[in-house]
C-alpha cells in the first residue's frame, strides 16, 4: 500500500471534498478521485459515499481514519528521527582510544564536537589498541583511535647508527592489522620523549642519546622491554634495567619525579606531565615513533556523527603535531 494514498485519504476525510483535497495537496480533482479509487480497490471496500456536494466517510472509512493517521504520524516521526541523525541534532558517538590519546588529543576533539553538536550523545572507552579493534568489530564502538607498536628509530640513507646498536637492526614492523575488516587511516606520528626528574644530571640537555641512560633504573609498564616503549633501548644497544612496573602514566611520572628512574613518554601525553619533571627530546637517531591511526569498520558507511568527529580529530591532530614533532 502506498503511504501517499493514506495521506490523500486523510486529507479528503478532513476536508470532505475531493476538490478541496486536490487544492490542498496540489493535485487535480480527478487525480484525487483516482487515488481514492485505487486505495478502495486495494482494501476491497468503499471508503467514501459520493454525495452531490462533497463526500462522507463510510463505516469502513471511519474505521480506517485513525489507523491512517497513526501510520502517517509514525512515518513523519521516522523521517524526523532520520533527519536528526543526518543534521546531528540527535544520535550518538562512541569512541575508543588508547590511554595517551586520551590525555589531550581525543578530549580536545570531543570538546569541539560537543560544542558543535551538543545533542549528540558521546561515549568514550579507553583500552589497548587490540582490544579496541575487538570492540569495533563487535559494534560496541563506532570509531577507534589506535597506536601502532613503536617504530624503532634508525637513521636514513647511510647515517651512523646509535652507539652500540645491533648490526643489521632495523625498524620494528607495525602490527599487521586486519585491513579487510577495518578501514585504517593514518592520523599523526607520536614521537617519544625521555622523562627525567628536574634534578637529574641530564635534565637540562637539549637532547639525549638513549645510550647515555644505559645504567639507569627504568620505569615501564611491564618487565619485558620489547612490549613497551623501552624497546627503543634494545635498538640503541642495551637492555634497560626495569626496576619499577606500573601501568598508569600518573604513577610512572610520580616515580620519575621522586627520582626513582627515567621513563619514556609519548608526546601526546607530554602536556599532562608534572611541572617537576623534565621532558627531554631524544636524538633523531634514537627517537621512537608511534603511528596513530583511526579505524572504522570496512564496508559499513560511517554514521554522520563519526564523519563529523573525524574532522575535529584531524584538526586537533594538526594543532598538536608541532608539539609532538619537535
Amino acid at each position: 500500500m502506498d503511504m501517499a494514498w493514506l495521506d490523500v485519504f486523510r486529507t479528503v476525510a478532513h476536508l470532505g471534498s475531493f476538490t478541496a483535497a486536490g487544492e490542498r495537496l496540489g493535485f487535480t480533482q480527478s487525480a484525487i478521485s483516482r487515488q481514492i479509487a485505487t486505495l478502495e480497490s486495494e482494501l476491497g471496500t468503499p471508503l467514501f459515499d459520493r454525495l452531490a456536494r462533497g463526500v462522507r466517510l463510510t463505516e469502513h472509512g471511519r474505521t480506517l481514519l485513525p489507523h491512517a493517521e497513526a501510520l502517517l504520524e509514525r512515518l513523519d516521526t521516522t523521517r524526523r528521527d532520520l533527519a536528526a541523525l543526518t543534521d546531528l541534532s540527535a544520535g550518538r558517538l562512541r569512541v575508543g582510544a588508547f590511554d595517551s590519546a586520551n590525555a589531550e588529543l581525543v578530549p580536545r576533539a570531543l570538546a569541539a564536537f560537543n560544542a558543535a553538536h551538543p545533542q549528540v550523545e558521546i561515549g568514550l572507552t579507553e583500552g589497548l589498541s587490540a582490544r579496541l579493534l575487538d570492540q569495533l568489530a563487535d559494534g560496541a564502538i563506532d570509531l577507534a583511535v589506535l597506536a601502532a607498536p613503536t617504530t624503532a628509530p634508525f637513521p636514513a640513507s647511510g647515517a651512523a647508527p646509535a652507539p652500540g646498536a645491533a648490526p643489521g637492526a632495523g625498524p620494528v614492523p607495525e602490527t599487521a592489522w586486519d585491513t579487510e575488516q577495518f578501514d585504517l587511516r593514518p592520523l599523526m606520528d607520536d614521537l617519544v620523549l625521555v622523562a627525567l626528574p628536574r634534578t637529574h644530571r641530564l635534565a637540562r640537555r637539549r637532547r639525549l642519546r638513549l645510550a647515555e641512560l644505559a645504567g639507569e633504573p627504568w620505569i615501564a609498564a611491564r618487565r619485558d622491554p620489547e612490549s613497551t616503549l623501552l624497546a627503543a633501548c634494545l635498538h640503541s644497544g642495551f637492555k634497560p634495567r626495569i626496576e619499577y612496573t606500573v601501568g598508569a602514566w600518573t604513577a610512572k611520572l610520580g616515580l620519575v619525579a621522586a627520582g626513582m628512574g627515567p621513563t619514556l613518554i609519548p608526546s601526546l601525553a607530554a602536556r599532562a606531565a608534572r611541572p617537576d619533571i623534565a621532558l627531554v627530546p631524544l636524538h633523531p637517531h634514537d627517537t621512537p615513533v608511534r603511528r596513530v591511526h583511526t579505524a572504522t569498520r570496512r564496508g559499513q558507511r560511517p554514521a554522520p556523527a563519526v564523519t563529523a568527529f573525524l574532522r575535529h580529530l584531524r584538526e586537533q591532530a594538526r594543532e598538536l603535531r608541532p608539539t609532538a614533532d619537535r
